[in-house]
């Protein structure tokens, strides 16, 4: 078995208005859940905004910080999950789940590496 990440990807500005974020969020759920039950599911993430982010970089021995993301851009990673499934096919599977899911935002599904499977 393998694990993949299915990464979410949003828009930089202000989330959806309640009444189009609550039906997706009740849809995640279930899918979760349906993960859960089918024992594929191993972590689910959500972040907060890239302005919240701290980036380290190690320079002369020191350790430098700075605010904000790493990388400016349109989108963000807003969320993630992983799951450990038998191969790429299964793992595309779910992803176009949480794809139909979320129905508003991308789904990018990436293997870890290192792993054997």
């Amino acid at each position: 078995m393998k694990q993949y990440l299915l990464s979410v990807y949003q828009p930089d500005g202000d989330p959806p208005p309640p009444e189009v974020l609550e039906p997706v969020m009740r849809d995640l759920d279930t899918l979760n859940a349906e993960m859960k039950a089918a024992g594929v599911w191993v972590f689910t993430g959500a972040l907060h905004s890239p302005a919240t982010a701290t980036v380290l970089r190690a320079q002369d021995g020191d350790v430098l910080m700075t605010d904000g993301p790493y990388a400016e851009g349109k989108e963000h990673l807003g969320g993630f999950t992983v799951i450990q499934v038998p191969d790429l096919d299964a793992a595309l599977e779910w992803g176009g789940r949480m794809a139909r899911a979320i129905r508003l935002l991308p789904i990018e599904v990436r293997p870890f590496a290192g792993e054997a499977g």
